[in-house]
């Protein structure tokens, strides 16, 4: 591991799971950014959280937090969880169904020592923050899930944690809540000054929400990079369909889309106002002609570079909407795709999809 992050989390994580599985992975988090730790399941996700979270002591390794050792097998160092500093939301938030919605967020501070005052005063102001202000006597019971969601936020930050661990925060919510909370999630997240943690195994969320991205694949850490740099560059099979979406910024107004200029018609006529529009790069046809039919979404544009991946090619466009497109390797070959080649693209109204911004 290199220089600690100063003020940060840098971790360095070994830990043996199987005779046949092994975590090994480095992350770092530096105040004020929020890094994503990206993966399928199985890939070793959940045992980084039990590691830094002090669930899971390490074989090998050092973790370090704003200056203090957590874990370090070598010098038999162990910091338990209670004193780590550290404020983790769950994918299942893990709320106290006994306790109620303030006495639920009050547990995070009481959890680390702080008055009973002191905690009431801050789960208080954390729920008028959140939004929840007057449901502090419900029990979580009655609570939606984007409300559950926003509890154990506040939770986790009214413990004044150096480091926010976030487990697929968004995960237990529906598609529609869950777009609807991203950007909510996004604000809180810029309002905390220490360094934010995000495992997931959505790229959108990981895209949308994180500075960089870390790939986790079999226990090891694949690529890392900025969400453009692994949608643009994948370095495997698996960060290449990571960067299968699209991800464009519209406003979206009776059935057509505007992209910096450019209109898209789209099957959705409802959706009005800021939208994220995702497109599959296998949805996107290529030509090197303009397309028969007179496709609705068809334009011109150029080849910024081909990137072979197996059996299929990735294919970056130029303007007007630079897209990734994906096509096989002997339609590649036909069409003759190389850097700078002049090209068509089609896409139907019906592979267009769209949500709300954030």
């Amino acid at each position: 591991m290199g220089n600690p992050v100063t003020g940060g989390l840098s971790a360095s994580i070994g830990v043996r799971l199987s005779a046949s599985f092994r975590v090994d992975v480095e992350v770092e988090a530096a105040p004020g950014s929020t890094v994503a730790l990206l993966g399928p399941n199985g890939a070793g996700k959940s045992t980084v959280v039990a590691a830094v979270a002090g669930l899971l002591p390490l074989e090998s390794g050092r973790i370090e937090l704003d200056g203090r050792v957590l874990d370090d097998p070598g010098a038999a160092t162990f910091v338990p969880p209670e004193e780590r500093g550290i404020g983790v939301v769950f994918q299942d938030y893990l709320l106290f169904d006994h306790l109620t919605v303030a006495e639920n967020v009050a547990f995070g501070p009481r959890s680390a020592g702080v008055g009973r005052d002191e905690a009431g005063a801050r789960a208080s102001s954390w729920l008028e923050r959140m939004d929840l202000a007057g449901m502090g006597g419900r029990r979580p019971g009655d609570l939606s899930g984007g409300q559950a969601q926003r509890v154990a936020l506040a939770r986790a930050l009214a413990s004044d944690p150096d480091l926010l661990l976030l487990d697929e925060p968004l995960a237990a919510l529906d598609v529609a809540t869950r777009s609807s909370l991203r950007r909510e999630l996004a604000e809180h997240l810029d309002g905390f000054a220490g360094p934010r943690l995000l495992i997931t195994h959505d790229p959108t969320e990981a895209f949308l929400l994180a500075d960089r991205v870390l790939i986790i694949e079999d226990g090891r850490i694949s690529q890392a990079g900025s969400g453009d740099d692994i949608r643009l560059r994948p370095r495997t099979r698996y960060a290449a369909d990571l960067a299968g979406a699209n991800l464009l910024h519209g406003r979206a107004a009776d059935g057509r889309v505007d992209v910096d200029g450019h209109l898209l018609h789209v099957a959705d006529h409802e959706s009005s106002g800021p939208v994220l529009v995702t497109i599959r790069p296998g949805a996107i046809a290529v030509h090197r002609e303009r397309p028969g039919g007179s496709p609705r979404n068809a334009w011109p544009t150029s080849v910024g570079f081909v990137e072979p991946l197996g059996d299929v090619v990735r294919v970056r466009t130029g303007t007007p909407v630079p897209l990734t497109a994906e096509v096989t390797a002997e339609a590649a070959a036909a069409l003759g795709l190389e850097e700078g080649a002049g090209i068509w693209v089609s896409i139907k109204a019906t592979e267009i999809g769209l949500g709300p911004e954030g």
